[in-house]
């Protein structure tokens, strides 16, 4: 039978997903807020609506007489998109609203995590009363981060000791809205990524990935939605090794466990320490940038992925070409404070194409590690006269070599031809001195455990 997939969602997520797509038989339909140029390329369609309107979503999927869905953002989850999809015989790769409280209710998530005795939770309270949070903050023997309940788009987290100081966590606390705040003690050490696909009590597991948060070069400034990613061509990073990966690995497969008949991406961002790897926080979809990183090296046909699930077969084992990869956003001027519209984004695949082909000139003939680079789209106008930027995430390109320094080098020289006026990027990520600086921080932490 021929599928017809519907994805939901249109950033750069979603244009990675829409391109693992692109290659699959069948037909590709996408709906958005936003008119993602680089999905509606790929689709066959394309309808401009609210993601998070369960009705809207699931009479479009009914028009194209979709068979599967997929998510790609966490709002449309918490808004029950995929029980409505479900509900019309549409199965959706993606939680239903319970479901993905894993992600959507922090709270939820740090007691669920209790409640089963998943390993990797650190110590933690749960706050209502704002007054009572900075008591405790005031009591606590150490430093704490703070995590509003719900959903802040990944800008929401205060680090005390990190990115601020008690008095100043306080102020936040006190001068916010938030019905609900989660205070834990605050993780040493360095983040990483794994995402597992998962249906019929199964999960499959991708390489590992390490996200870069903050805005500025060398871990500066305020929290964003994420400035850029990078993988290695084995399943861990280089600060890494096989154990700390499959002790990562065990959490996931408890916490799939745990939830009892959970389908879709279960992510989860992991602190690796002195004792191991803790979890910071599950996320019930791909992440944005991880997903750029991780499907394009999938040589397993995630179509298949998903008609198994759906099927109540067993989740094809993964396959996935040794190539590492280095993934860099475009964002305003501005951004995430106070970032300014308007510019007109300078990048094509043409340009991509020039950078692709002047490397593979250097490169070996292997076409499995044949370096590439891949533009992604993500919060974009597309306009008459060219595309524009908006007040989030421009684009991001993602290079992919043998080496992370290889990757890292054609995602620059993309950046670098095609020009960033208007636009700001971290050129720090996947550079040979911020993964050294990994490196030696794990091997401190290691140390000083010994």
């Amino acid at each position: 039978m021929s599928e017809t997939v519907l994805l939901v969602g249109g950033g750069g997520r979603e244009h990675a997903i829409a391109r693992s797509l692109g290659n699959s038989p069948g037909e590709l339909y996408a709906c958005a807020g936003n008119r993602n140029p680089g999905i509606v390329a790929l689709a066959d369609g394309f309808e401009a609506l609210d993601t998070t309107n369960p009705t809207a979503v699931t009479t479009y999927a009914r028009e194209v007489d979709a068979t599967l869905a997929v998510i790609g953002p966490e709002a449309a989850l918490a808004a029950g998109v995929a029980d409505a999809l479900d509900d019309a015989g549409i199965y959706t790769f993606g939680p239903q609203e319970q479901e993905a409280r894993i992600e959507t209710d922090k709270a939820f998530q740090r007691r669920f995590m209790r409640e089963h005795d998943i390993p990797g939770c650190p110590d933690f309270e749960t706050f209502e009363d704002m007054d009572a949070a900075c008591e405790y903050i005031d009591e606590y023997d150490g430093d704490l981060a703070v995590k509003p309940a719900g959903l802040t788009g990944g800008k929401g987290v205060r680090v005390i000791g990190d990115q601020c100081t008690a008095e100043e966590a306080k102020e936040y606390l006190r001068s916010s809205d938030y019905d609900r705040v989660v205070l834990e003690e605050r993780l040493v050490g360095e983040e990483f990524t794994v995402q597992a696909f998962v249906a019929n009590g199964q999960l499959r597991v991708t390489p590992a990935v390490q996200d870069h948060k903050r805005a500025y070069e060398g871990d500066e400034g305020p929290n964003t939605g994420g400035m850029g990613s990078y993988s290695d061509a084995s399943l861990h990073l280089p600060f890494m090794d096989e154990d700390d990966y499959m002790d990562a690995v065990d959490v996931l497969r408890a916490t799939v466990e745990a939830l009892d008949g959970y389908k879709g991406v279960l992510y989860g961002q992991f602190m690796l320490t002195e004792t191991g790897p803790r979890v910071v926080e599950f996320n019930a979809r791909f992440g944005d940038p991880e997903a750029m990183n991780t499907l394009p090296v999938l040589n397993t046909d995630f179509l298949d992925v998903l008609t198994a699930a759906r099927d109540d077969d067993p989740l094809p084992q993964l396959s996935f070409r040794p190539m590492a990869t280095v993934c860099k956003y475009a964002v305003p001027d501005g951004y995430p404070t106070d970032p300014d519209a308007g510019a007109k984004v300078p990048i094509d695949d043409d340009v991509i194409a020039e950078v692709v082909n002047d490397h593979r000139k250097q490169s070996g003939d292997d076409p499995e590690t044949a370096p590439e680079a891949l533009l992604c789209y993500a919060s974009v106008d597309d306009r008459e006269d060219g595309i524009y930027t908006t007040t989030s995430r421009s684009y991001a390109v993602v290079g992919l070599a043998e080496t992370i320094g290889d990757a890292e080098a054609i995602a620059e020289e993309a950046l670098q031809r095609a020009g960033t006026e208007g636009l700001r990027v971290r050129h720090d990520i996947g550079t040979a001195d911020l993964v050294q600086q990994r490196i030696d921080h794990m091997d401190d932490i290691r140390g000083g455990a010994d």
